[in-house]
């Protein structure tokens, strides 16, 4: 069974038992979260959400992805070179339940 479900402003195609990486969502680990915004259930397409759908998960860890490096420069101009820095908090979700 597929589903398409939408959270953190992205959308997921999802199986049960697929991990997926999320934006960082305030749950503790072990605990279950629940998707309410369910997009597509086994190639049905709502207009735009589908009722009395859901998505139930398990909240597996939370962690930062891989440092990226962000370099602005204008050229002919000395003054201006910056380098930083960002890493994006993730949480880890197990699929446990589609329906």
């Amino acid at each position: 069974m597929n589903a398409i479900i939408k959270t953190g402003g992205k959308q997921y195609l999802v199986n049960e038992g697929s991990i997926i990486y999320v934006e960082k969502i305030d749950t503790e680990p072990g605990k279950k979260i629940v998707f309410d915004e369910v997009l597509m259930l086994d190639g049905k397409i709502g207009n735009p959400l589908i009722t009395n759908a859901k998505v139930e998960g398990e909240v597996l860890k939370h962690g930062k992805q891989r440092k990226i490096r962000i370099f602005k420069y204008t050229q002919k101009s000395r003054a201006s070179r910056r380098n930083q820095g960002h890493r994006q908090p993730y949480t880890k979700v197990e699929i446990k339940k589609i329906g």
